[in-house]
């Protein structure tokens, strides 16, 4: 399952995104916000990252206006390595070098076709197991 929130800049965009992974079978768990009211982002990035660290969701999405705010909130957390993707290289790259397990988007950056591109792109990658990749994540888990 994947856990899926926004600000409410991105409320349109993650519907789309709900909506679109639904039509893949993934599973969502959709953690809001759900309307334009003005709210705080970093309350949904951590209501993304309690349920992948407490193993509910492998995976998670987040989405405010940059992607930049999610995922500096999301990065705070022990456990979480949140990384902002504009394009599918990097979404790739990011699950198979770094494990990624949070995805950030920003709805005001990338438009719904690109968003669900890289979304599938990251969702479909695996990380690679490579010694050098686990050594260098295991340095980062140290730091937090």
């Amino acid at each position: 399952m994947i856990a899926i929130g926004c600000d409410h800049g991105a409320v349109e965009l993650k519907n789309q995104m709900v909506e679109h992974l639904k039509k893949r079978g993934i599973e969502c768990k959709d953690v809001g916000t759900y309307t334009k009211e003005s709210c705080d982002y970093p309350v949904y990035a951590h209501k993304v990252t309690d349920l992948i660290n407490s193993g509910e969701c492998e995976l998670g999405i987040l989405i405010c206006g940059t992607g930049i705010g999610m995922s500096i909130a999301a990065n705070k957390v022990k456990g979480i390595r949140a990384a902002l993707c504009s394009d599918c290289f990097s979404a790739q790259a990011t699950r198979e070098h770094n494990n990624a397990n949070v995805l950030c988007l920003g709805a005001r950056v990338i438009g719904p076709e690109l968003a669900f591109r890289i979304a599938d792109t990251f969702l479909d990658a695996d990380f690679s197991n490579d010694e050098r990749h686990i050594r260098r994540i295991s340095m980062l888990e140290e730091d937090n």
